[in-house]
């Protein structure tokens, strides 16, 4: 760990090891999961000249990252909601869509999207569900809940930190409650974590370890249709 913690913190840490059996899964050896990047490479198109026999550059073609791009590089990985700068998680996303939304690209933009297999049976600790999303959204509590209630509104709330979109304007110190959850369960011998989208409708998984999964491809996808919805945050002046 790379933060010196108040006992209270500790104890709030470890309880979350000792409630997240019911919430531990195993990513299989072999599963799919899938990582989208913005941006694309170019690759030289050349045609032969019919009189000298030299090839002419034509055009440049779009074509999806190298599969080493499709992963973060080992010493210079940028600061993320599980991994602090410098060390890198390998985030994923459990379907394509998510994934891409997760890049949030605007519209006419190009993206690489890979498609990743796990390279060994991995424990993943899923920090809510979308039922628990329904109960426990927005509610209140007229009266003292129930020990259970207590342990799923904390994950569900935890679940929302690590789910809230991150932005260029965000200071780093935003990211420290989050990075220490994350680092904590890796030192407890886990693979990655699990959080719902606030963006897609799947879940992003954070791998700490970067050989826990492998390409197996990576194609082009354009963002051609982007949809917002917005909603007051409060009444006007």
């Amino acid at each position: 760990m790379r933060y010196i913690l108040d006992d209270e913190s500790k104890d709030f840490l470890n309880s979350i090891i000792d409630t997240c059996e019911e919430r531990t899964q195993i990513l299989k050896k072999g599963s799919s999961v899938v990582r989208a990047q913005n941006g694309y490479d170019l690759q030289p198109y050349y045609q032969k000249d019919p009189e000298t026999g030299e090839d002419i550059h034509v055009d440049d073609i779009e074509r999806p990252y190298q599969y080493k791009r499709m992963k973060p590089l080992e010493n210079s990985a940028s600061e993320g909601r599980a991994n602090p700068k410098g060390i890198p998680c390998l985030y994923v996303a459990t379907d394509k869509e998510t994934a891409m939304s997760e890049v949030r690209p605007w519209l006419g933009s190009v993206m690489s999207v890979g498609l990743f297999k796990i390279t060994r049976d991995l424990r993943i600790i899923v920090f809510a569900t979308d039922k628990e999303e329904s109960i426990h959204n927005h509610s209140f509590y007229f009266s003292e809940p129930s020990d259970e209630e207590i342990i799923k509104s904390v994950w569900f709330h935890i679940d929302n930190a690590f789910s809230k979109p991150t932005k260029t304007s965000d200071l780093k110190s935003d990211y420290a409650p989050t990075q220490i959850i994350s680092e904590f369960i890796k030192s407890k011998g886990y693979d990655g974590i699990a959080y719902r989208s606030s963006l897609g409708g799947g879940h992003n998984i954070a791998l700490f370890d970067l050989e826990s999964a492998d390409i197996v491809s990576c194609t082009l996808f354009h963002a051609s249709k982007i949809n917002f919805e917005f909603e007051r945050s409060r009444d006007p002046y």
